[in-house]
């Protein structure tokens, strides 16, 4: 009988359990979606590298499921104790007619299994399909070959997400069993509760808390931005985050205070149609869910900014590497510098054996050959030395700009010699590398630097001192800010400076700090150019360079197939964390709205029978409805966006060196469909529930 009764109840209460079943298929969803990686990867056709990259990637999304696993949990319990409640009257009369404590709560578990099975089945189903599409996101990001591309099942997410929802569901069992025996039959038949006497907050008050919350808000977000370089430890961040949280709940509790006032002083917008109504209700709604719509705001907050600046630094890491990587290898080897220019910088050479040293005077091409490398396996070569003078350090280049550094930047590194290249070596790898080339008269230097924030120190230190005396020679700033140029191949912006010398230049042979070679692999299909690249760079296994290490000879390289293998990896691993924490949080503020208006709309049915008594139709009463749902959602949500502008100008700042704001629209544009999406659904269900809700008979 009990289990005839639970399942007319499923389907008499479908339209309740709407949002309960919607989020628990998304849940288990995405559940299933992120921890599939692993079966997927295995038909990638992709370097040991990046599969060990891979692997690290499932590793992190496997431990952020535990806490995915709990904030879903509690999202669980606290969508079912909005049905429990629901139901109060349902259950009372149960009481009535002779069942007992443990009938009903048989019958509840009954509806909690059934509705577990179905939305498992279904979840896992979606999620099977999803899938599908996210080993095809995975290909697209390591640029894997999916020639070898099937269906795949995941036995081991679907074994891992069933046991997880069944703790999950269990959990929720013993909270109704325990909220079950806590009922009265007369707290069960009165279940319907009398209107709230809001007390109303003082408009002078509330405006007063507003203005100061609003204060606390524009100062937290002044320091993320313009003062984001002055925050260098987590303890020095906690505060404007405490700010943001203090000025948020503020805004929320101040509102409730003083907006029904200022639209009651004008009477045609008041008085107009339902705007009393639809006013008072949200004004109550406001007061009475400070501190939830505070936390959905804030939840909503963290998943604009993670989804935008994640998806950013991924376009931006895309665009720079095609930009820094226009050869196939690059190779430097580290020269003996003599005992008078060693310092804290270069400290290491001075116990070099004689053969190290005397190879370290050598070129790379010299190294390459005399260990038996084949020199025709590459092409379009490119070598010379770069030169460190003891005399031409940071320090000297800032000037009488070093003393206001120095007290703003205290970790960088003064006594640092400068990287110097001759003009014609460096034009000559700027014609390989498609750069800029540039010309100096014999007096004259260029500073060449791309990092952002190493930029902005040289320029005002060249707008400063422009002129170095060198051996005894005056030489002048070319130009008086940095140009744009680099000489080692990287995955972002990060040439922190470059002084750019007349080929006359008189510095000491033994100054030369380290010899550059860069090159292309003479080689036509990938497979050829990953055998050259085992030899030079080598993977644990290359005779080559095991003779190179056992010598000691500081001959090190990298190359564009490792460069974009580590980029990639670094980019898709922030991606993916970034999509299943901002998913789950957008789910969970989502539903947690949705469930507050539905429990509003449960409570405040008898407003609705007394508006139709007073003579509004049903579409007055469905476009105040709207209208109230639609505020509802969109508060917490504006303000979130809000905060997002500058939460979102805050990771760029601190990842100046990976993503630049032409980067952002992509990412925002993407951020917005994946909030529209899963947002708009939730309000959509909930418009539809509430409709359906008040519509009821008592």
């Amino acid at each position: 009988m009990l289990f005839k009764l639970s399942i007319r109840n499923m389907k008499k209460s479908f339209k309740d359990y709407a949002i309960y079943f919607l989020t628990l298929v998304l849940g288990v969803a995405i559940f299933y979606m992120f921890n599939s990686l692993d079966s997927q990867q295995a038909m990638l056709q992709v370097s040991e590298s990046t599969r060990d990259i891979i692997r690290l990637m499932i590793e992190m999304l496997g431990m952020i499921s535990v806490f995915i696993a709990i904030v879903l949990g509690f999202l669980i319990v606290y969508a079912n104790n909005f049905l429990v409640n629901r139901r109060k009257k349902e259950f009372g009369i149960y009481m009535t007619l002779g069942m007992g404590r443990r009938q009903i709560s048989g019958i509840i578990l009954l509806e909690t299994i059934l509705i577990g099975i179905l939305s498992l089945a279904v979840g896992i189903f979606i999620g099977i399909f999803a899938s599908q599409f996210m080993s095809v996101l995975v290909a697209k990001l390591f640029e894997a070959d999916m020639s070898e591309f099937t269906f795949v099942f995941s036995k081991d997410a679907c074994i891992k997400t069933c046991i997880y929802f069944t703790v999950m569901f269990l959990a929720v069992i013993v909270f109704n069993t325990l909220t079950i025996s806590r009922y009265k039959l007369i707290n069960l038949m009165t279940a319907v509760r009398k209107n709230q006497k809001i007390k109303m907050k003082n408009p002078i008050l509330s405006i007063f808390v507003f203005l100061f919350s609003a204060g606390i808000l524009a100062y937290a977000y002044w320091r993320v931005t313009a003062g984001v370089y002055e925050l260098r430890t987590a303890n020095e961040l906690l505060p404007p985050i405490l700010m943001g949280i203090a000025g948020t709940i503020g805004v929320f509790w101040s509102l409730s205070g003083f907006i029904l006032r200022i639209i009651q002083a004008n009477k045609k917008v008041y008085l107009k149609g339902t705007n009393m109504f639809v006013l008072r209700q949200l004004n109550n709604k406001i007061n009475t869910n400070i501190i939830s719509m505070s936390i959905i705001c804030l939840m909503l907050f963290m998943t604009i900014s993670v989804l935008s600046g994640s998806l950013s630094i991924q376009s931006a890491l895309d665009s720079q590497l095609e930009e820094l990587t226009p050869v196939d290898i690059n190779l430097y080897k580290t020269a003996y510098l003599p005992e008078s220019s060693i310092n804290s910088y270069t400290n290491a050479p001075q116990y070099y054996t004689n053969d190290q040293r005397e190879d370290s005077r050598k070129p790379i091409r010299y190294t390459l050959e005399t260990n038996g490398y084949d020199m025709n396996q590459l092409k379009d070569i490119v070598e010379f030395p770069i030169y460190a003078t003891p005399d031409w350090t940071l320090e000297d280049s800032l000037g009488e700009y070093y003393e206001a550094m120095k007290n703003q930047f205290t970790m960088l590194s003064y006594d640092t010699p400068e990287e110097i290249v001759k003009i014609s070596d460096y034009n000559r790898l700027a014609e390989l590398y498609g750069e800029e080339q540039y010309h100096l008269n014999d007096d004259e230097y260029i500073v060449l630097c791309d990092f952002d924030q190493m930029t902005a120190l040289r320029n005002e230190a060249l707008k400063r001192n422009p002129n170095r005396e060198i051996n005894g020679k005056i030489y002048h700033a070319k130009y008086n800010e940095c140009q744009k140029g680099y000489v080692f191949m990287s995955s972002s912006n990060i040439n922190g400076g470059i002084i750019l010398v007349p080929d006359n230049f008189e510095v000491k042979e033994e100054y030369t700090e380290q010899y550059f070679l860069a090159a292309n692999y003479n080689a036509k299909t990938d497979e050829e150019k990953m055998e050259i690249e085992s030899i030079l760079i080598g993977d644990g296994n290359s005779e080559f360079v095991d003779t190179i290490k056992q010598k000691g000879y500081l001959l090190d390289g990298t190359s564009k197939i490792t460069l974009t293998e580590a980029s990639k990896g670094l980019a898709t691993i922030i991606i993916f964390i970034a999509i299943y924490l901002g998913i789950v949080f957008l789910i969970a503020s989502s539903a947690i709205l949705a469930l507050k208006q539905l429990t509003e709309s449960s409570d405040n049915k008898q407003r609705y029978t007394i508006l139709r008594k007073i003579g509004c139709d049903e579409k007055m009463i469905n476009k105040a409805l709207f209208r109230q749902i639609c505020i509802f959602f969109m508060m917490p949500l504006a303000l979130a966006i809000i905060h997002s502008i500058f939460g979102i100008k805050f990771i760029l700042a601190i990842l100046a060196v990976l993503a630049s704001p032409e980067e952002l629209l992509p990412s925002v544009i993407a951020t917005a469909i994946i909030i529209g999406a899963i947002y708009g659904l939730y309000f959509l269900a909930t418009y539809f529930g509430s409709k359906n809700i008040i519509k009821e008979e008592e």
